[in-house]
């Protein structure tokens, strides 16, 4: 819902006389012709984007000039559903673009987002700070304060979306502020954006080219393969490339003997955008942070984190703050802990060496290997990721009786990408499902969820995962890492989150949720990845198609807490430093590397972990997550405490999944998140389950 009107007189000049004929032939501007709605990337071509957003806010701003010239009194239909309904065409060619921009991305999307990217924020301006309609709106919430109004839970919670929309837009500001806030949103638009790009632009650049075969000692032959094959990609037959993807990188920093090597690759990553060349980002970093705190201050409070905290369960950063620093105190200490154990190891080599930063990955898999006899790499031949998919698709089956099944037919914007049919236990249609999991250069790193279109009465939801997981290489199939494995389920659950809500209107429906409750139903997904009962149904090794043998279940559990201090304070670091730059109260003279530093010195962080993310390419501050990073661990309070659920009845116990999937999958944001919590689970969260799943206390 976001784009600049563009004048009527202007519209003949952009469009000419073939306007008719390119709106037969534009795919966005009509319900894609398809057996169910799905975008039709056989007939989507570039050239049809920017006369679909066009057209896309032309159309969206008729109806809302219906809405407020509209005769009649306002109704929650006549205002509310009318608004909830505008912006059709904007929404289908937004959930497009945005999918590729972010998944399979190019020169020239990448020019037409920047491009794009201020209309709409513009164009979201004129609809949240168009008083008429904010005036219709605060009419029926103060009808509804005032008990004339009465509307059903859904109906009020659409409601208090909108009105609090309009209010966190600067509807209730002077015009002043209002000019001033629309510059600000137009220019962090293009930030955003220009910052992500940096990030992709160096993690595509950089390129660890081996080519001695005895750099490669201690590397496993699935690595070793890959990297072959994207050195012959580049023209580099006979030698190894590694990249700064995590399935490439990881490798190299787990398993290569060669320190140099491992130093390389973990100084270029941890230091992405920070070079001092076109990609860098910090000066791009201290004025997104400036001029959000600007924008924080117009609405009338201290720091940004308190303006976005004020719409989140958590409610204020000092709560935030307590949550994470609790755990810190705990996670350092097993961190400390850990490091000694992993210098022990490189002591008794008689290198001399003392541990650093790019040692973790080698010594702590050294260190599992002598505690718990297992080596990761062992585990892999059993996680081949078409297995992996079907143990998933299998618990979702006992979970909830739903059915995925492979379909051909829908046409996709990459090869890579898979596409299933959606079923419920009594047949019927629930939604589309595409999965997207391979690396490539067009391709943000990460993981994530969303939609090509959302669900409400009467329509299916079109869903799809995107990831970047170990590749195939020759006949060998792609093989999972554990934490690869749990990231599909993970994946997965925010895809149940969408595909299984049954909400009467968009706004509330799926995963627009608070932004601290949307990780509980991806969260607990995780859990099924490596239950043992789970594990011996899928995981089985790609060649013999041996079931995992209990052996090496019992080394997987054995070693559940392994390595949680580092993974638990590198986790924890990052939502720290993301909450202290957004609860600054002055961007003077700041320098955002040295402040870094300076949070991470005062909480005592040690050399040999880093923040998960670090300034200079922490994206996830750039797309939702602002002064939002601790919602992992906040929500993992609800997750670990919702999955004692399932342990104390049987983690297939269908009254139990049900009780999740009424009161949690089903009702998106139609309700307060803790009343419906508290309807599913009967309590308040505990914190003691997190502490036990991460072994922090």
């Amino acid at each position: 819902m976001k784009h600049l009107a563009i004048a009527l007189a202007m519209s003949c000049i952009t469009f000419g006389c073939s306007q008719k004929a390119e709106n037969a032939s534009n795919p966005f501007l009509t319900e894609f012709q398809t057996p169910y709605g799905t975008p039709d990337f056989n007939r989507i071509k570039p050239e049809h984007y920017e006369p679909a957003f066009l057209q896309g806010m032309e159309q969206q701003n008729k109806e809302i000039k219906a809405i407020v010239e509209n005769p009649e009194a306002p109704t929650f239909e006549n205002t509310i559903v009318a608004l909830d309904n505008s912006g059709e065409i904007l929404n289908r060619v937004s959930g497009v673009f945005f999918a590729l921009a972010e998944a399979d991305t190019n020169d020239e999307l990448m020019a037409l987002e920047a491009k794009i990217a201020p209309m709409l924020s513009e164009h979201s301006d004129n609809i949240y700070l168009n008083a008429d309609l904010y005036k219709r709106v605060a009419a029926l919430h103060d009808q509804e304060e005032a008990g004339t109004l009465k509307l059903t839970t859904e109906q009020h919670y659409l409601l208090d979306k909108y009105y609090k929309g309009f209010i966190r837009s600067g509807a209730g500001l002077d015009a002043a502020k209002q000019e001033r806030l629309r510059a600000i949103n137009k220019e962090l638009s293009t930030l955003t954006i220009e910052f992500g790009n940096h990030v992709l632009a160096e993690n595509n650049a950089y390129k660890l080219i081996v080519d001695k075969k005895e750099d490669l000692a201690g590397l496993p032959e699935s690595a070793i393969a890959i990297a072959a094959d994207e050195a012959k990609a580049e023209g580099l037959e006979g030698k190894w490339v590694f990249t700064l993807q995590e399935s490439s990188r990881l490798p190299v920093l787990q398993y290569a003997q060669n320190r140099e090597m491992r130093k390389n690759i973990y100084q270029a990553y941890t230091s992405m955008g920070n070079h001092g060349d076109a990609n860098d980002n910090k000066e791009i970093l201290k004025r997104i942070l400036t001029l959000r705190l600007e924008k924080a201050q117009l609405m009338g409070y201290t720091n940004y984190a308190e303006y976005v905290l004020a719409d989140n369960m958590a409610k204020t950063p000092q709560n935030v703050m307590d949550f994470l620093h609790n755990l810190w105190g705990y996670s350092i200490e097993n961190a400390k802990k850990e490091t000694a154990e992993l210098q022990q190891i490189m002591d008794r080599e008689g290198k001399g060496e003392k541990l650093e930063a790019w040692d973790w990955w080698y010594y702590a898999e050294k260190l599992r290997k002598e505690k718990y006899d297992l080596n990761e790499d062992e585990i892999r031949p059993y996680f081949s990721e078409e297995d992996v998919r079907n143990g998933l698709f299998y618990v979702v089956n006992k979970l909830y009786g739903i059915t995925l099944t492979a379909v051909d037919s829908i046409s996709v914007y990459n090869k890579d990408v898979k596409t299933y049919l959606v079923n419920d236990a009594d047949g019927s249609f629930l939604g589309i499902f595409y999965s997207d999991y391979m690396p490539r250069a067009s391709k943000r790193s990460g993981a994530w969820m969303s939609n090509f279109r959302e669900q409400w009465q009467g329509v299916r939801p079109l869903i799809y995962n995107v990831a970047s997981f170990t590749k195939p290489s020759g006949d060998i199939p792609s093989l999972l890492t554990i934490d690869e494995a749990r990231t599909m389920f993970h994946e997965f659950g925010h895809a149940l989150h969408g595909m299984l809500s049954q909400c009467t209107y968009k706004g509330v429906s799926g995963t627009s949720v608070a932004q601290d409750f949307v990780e509980l139903p991806s969260q607990i997904m995780e859990h099924w990845a490596i239950e043992p009962e789970v594990m011996k149904v899928y995981a089985k090794h790609y060649k013999t198609r041996e079931v995992l043998p209990d052996s090496l279940i019992a080394k997987i559990e054995n070693q559940a807490l392994f390595n949680q201090g580092f993974m638990t304070t590198e986790l924890l670091a990052a939502a720290l430093l993301d909450m202290e730059f957004h609860t600054l109260t002055s961007t003077d003279n700041l320098d955002v590397v040295a402040y870094e530093k300076q949070v991470m010195d005062r909480l005592g962080l040690i050399p040999q972990i880093a923040p998960r993310y670090r300034t200079t390419y922490f994206n996830h501050i750039m797309g939702g997550y602002e002064a939002g990073y601790y919602s992992y661990l906040w929500a993992e309070r609800l997750d670990a405490d919702a999955f004692e659920a399932f342990k104390e009845h049987g983690i297939f116990d269908p009254a139990t999944a049900t009780a999740f999937r009424k009161n949690i999958l089903e009702k998106g944001g139609s309700d307060d998140p803790m009343k419906l919590y508290h309807t599913f689970r009967g309590a308040d969260p505990s914190l003691e389950p997190l502490l036990k799943n991460r072994g922090l206390k």
